[in-house]
């Protein structure tokens, strides 16, 4: 499970993520360079035809090659979302990932619109198939948000059937189908007028998707006032009335327990890792990436495709989970690590604001070098 978002502001597109995967499956942020074409390219199932590759910034489970989401140096942003469909996953071979199809995305696309033709040629290509999960056997279907500083696509699938439909203001998707019959492109095998929902699974409710899409929709409806702080905000939303600092409540029939910042073991979903990203036509991208849950995390500014190296450390993964495991056996704990966290985080985002003005390489390489030691220090100091 998973919530992604853009939103049209008034000089740039903002663009969001929180990767909600097992609790205990370790998710980094790291750099991944460019590359020429050439050589043959191995996706987690799958052997394909390589080609020429940009750099990009990719947040990866580690038993995984293909990423959750991700920001490109050229600007574009991907994530995607785990959708249930009726056409049934075990009944087709090992072949692309969702996570497969972001990476690639971002490999190959210098515009939004670049990297949606990438996902759905490849998608239509070579299909989905193969477990996206390590500790059960889970084949699924996904859906992307592919944004630049000029556009966005929500692309929604179904084994190598899909729709698609610009999105220039902004938009969420949850884990549920969200298109009906209002797309605008779709694969050869999509029939003129049909509504994609009848694609979606009927067994499976929509409620764990509902809840969070109205908070998700409503920061998306702020539109141009909207800011990477109130991403953050929503990012780190434990439902409707519950402060940051307040777990969420237990899980009901209405699915009201499911929250944007996930927190539920019972259904082996929980956020494992999170990114915001700022894409301006004319200037390098900026993002802010957490690891873990995003309420015992901090977001720390990056550079795509450079990032603090402390945050490809399995080591740094295990430290906010820590964090996290303690706050959810000691809820009133949750106070006094945020309070701690939100101080260091609110000063490293004005300094990396200030390295990022500057347009210096060399401070901007010195902010990456050293912006992980404040948290760190803030870190040791909550006993982990």
């Amino acid at each position: 499970m998973c919530d992604t978002l853009c939103v049209r502001t008034d000089d740039a597109m903002l663009f969001a993520k929180n990767s909600d995967r097992h609790p205990d499956e370790v998710q980094v942020v790291e750099r991944h360079d460019a590359r020429a074409a050439g050589r043959e390219l191995h996706t987690q199932y799958l052997t394909i035809p390589d080609a020429n590759a940009v750099a990009f910034l990719g947040s990866r489970p580690t038993w995984l090659r293909g990423v959750e989401h991700g920001v490109n140096e050229h600007g574009v942003a991907i994530g995607n979302e785990k959708i249930w469909t009726v056409d049934r996953p075990r009944d087709h071979p090992p072949a692309l990932l969702g996570m497969d199809l972001v990476r690639l995305g971002l490999e190959r696309g210098r515009t939004a619109e670049e990297a949606f033709s990438v996902v759905t040629e490849l998608l239509q290509e070579h299909g989905q198939g193969g477990s996206g999960e390590p500790h059960r056997d889970e084949p699924y279907y996904s859906s992307f948000l592919v944004a630049d500083a000029a556009s966005a696509f929500v692309v929604e699938t179904s084994n190598r059937t899909w729709v698609a439909r610009e999105v220039g203001e902004g938009a969420a998707i949850s884990n549920r189908i969200g298109l009906t019959t209002d797309w605008d492109r779709a694969s050869p095998d999509v029939v003129a007028g049909t509504d994609f929902d009848t694609y979606r699974w009927p067994r499976m409710p929509t409620a764990i998707a509902d809840h969070r899409l109205a908070t998700t929709r409503a920061v998306v409806a702020r539109g141009a006032e909207t800011t990477p702080a109130d991403l953050a905000r929503v990012l780190r939303s434990h439902g409707p009335g519950r402060e940051e600092t307040q777990l969420p409540v237990a899980l009901d029939e209405s699915g009201r327990g499911f929250s944007v910042c996930m927190h539920r073991r019972e259904s082996q979903a929980q956020t494992t890792a999170s990114m915001i990203a700022e894409l301006r036509a004319g200037v390098p991208p900026r993002a802010w990436a957490c690891l873990g849950n995003p309420c015992v995390s901090v977001y720390v500014p990056c550079f795509p495709p450079e990032a603090p190296p402390e945050l490809a450390d399995e080591r740094t993964w295990a430290r906010f989970g820590a964090l996290r495991d303690r706050v959810e056996e000691q809820p009133d704990d949750l106070f006094t690590v945020r309070v701690a966290l939100a101080e260091v985080e609110r000063d490293l985002w004005e300094s990396g604001a200030l390295a990022f003005a500057s347009g210096t390489p060399g401070l901007l390489r010195e902010f990456t070098r050293t912006a992980f030691a404040p948290v760190d220090a803030a870190l040791h100091r909550l006993g982990v």
